[in-house]
């Protein structure tokens, strides 16, 4: 039985998915988060591991720096070069 984040996606917001008290992946577009939860939890289902399908976690966060796949446009502030 795959365990189902209960909320909707926002497209806007990255993933991190964790195993216990380990990130196992991080800043995840929703459409990886979708495939490597369900991946994850098929495995963890089948396969002998130390993990139970009750120790994977996720957690979402706004967009921000490091936005997955530079899907993100910044602005360079006003002035001169930086550098």
């Amino acid at each position: 039985m795959i365990k189902n984040p209960p909320e909707k996606f926002d497209p806007e917001k990255v993933y991190h998915i964790y195993a216990k008290d380990r990130c196992l992946y991080h800043n995840l577009n929703v459409e990886d988060f979708i495939e490597k939860w369900e991946m994850l939890n098929i495995m963890v289902g089948i396969l002998k591991t130390d993990y139970q399908t009750d120790d994977l976690s996720y957690e979402s966060i706004g967009s921000g720096m490091g936005y997955p796949n530079g899907t993100k446009t910044w602005v360079e502030p006003a002035g001169d070069d930086s550098y």
